[in-house]
């Protein structure tokens, strides 16, 4: 379980067993739910790290929503959209391993995740990461509950394929960008699992490949 289950769910537990001494157990009824909400939201199950060379995985759980071709900074990619309803794992991953580049947190509106524009507009922390002969970013995107988001990693850390980096609280949504060359694994209304699903899988030269299978197992620990 992610630290913010015990966060939020603890004290509630407690609330509830306060209510429950002072009033009544009937009474307590609504803080037990909400606890037990709270523990099961921010569940952390471990997953399985496939080890296909040059494999990007998807860095949550939710469903793909949009594939497109889009220009960042003037440089062609192609975006994977998905989007983390409130019964997803929120948990994020990295989708590949290598270098974080850059971490920019960028203040912004909380329109519905699901609209196209909210990966321009909406308030969102965008992560680039370098390895494995690829540049990947990622952004993590808050809607319309979630205004909260939480990233574990800095500029210049080394990360493993699968490995957890941070979390968005509530439903939202989550983009990957990647170089156009790269064969896509997934299609629109696909469901994916953070860590575990491939969205795509780009070149990568022979003398990587016994590298990246080391990563991917440290990534099913991190």
């Amino acid at each position: 379980m992610a630290p913010e289950g015990y966060y939020y769910g603890l004290p509630m537990l407690a609330a509830g067993g306060l209510i429950a001494w002072i009033i009544g157990p009937p009474w307590a009824t609504p803080a037990f739910l909400l606890a037990a909400f709270f523990l099961w939201f921010f569940r952390d199950p471990d997953r399985v790290i496939p080890g296909e060379a040059g494999a990007i995985v998807s860095p949550g759980d939710g469903k793909v929503t949009a594939i497109a071709p889009v220009l960042d900074n003037g440089v062609e990619r192609t975006r994977i959209s998905i989007f983390l309803n409130v019964f997803n794992v929120h948990v994020n991953r990295s989708p590949i391993a290598g270098t974080i580049r850059d971490a920019r947190y960028q203040h912004g509106k909380f329109l519905n995740a699901m609209d196209a524009v909210s990966a321009d507009q909406n308030e969102q922390n965008i992560v680039t990461v370098e390895g494995e002969g690829q540049t990947v970013v990622f952004k993590q995107i808050a809607g319309l509950i979630a205004r909260r988001i939480v990233f574990t990693k800095h500029p210049g850390d080394q990360v493993a394929r699968g490995e957890r980096v941070g979390l968005i609280k509530f439903g939202s949504r989550v983009d990957v960008l990647f170089d156009p060359s790269a064969n896509l694994k997934v299609k629109v209304g696909d469901h994916v699992k953070g860590g575990a699903s491939i969205l795509a899988v780009a070149p990568v030269e022979e003398s990587k490949v016994g590298t990246n299978i080391d990563q991917h197992r440290q990534g099913a620990r991190g």
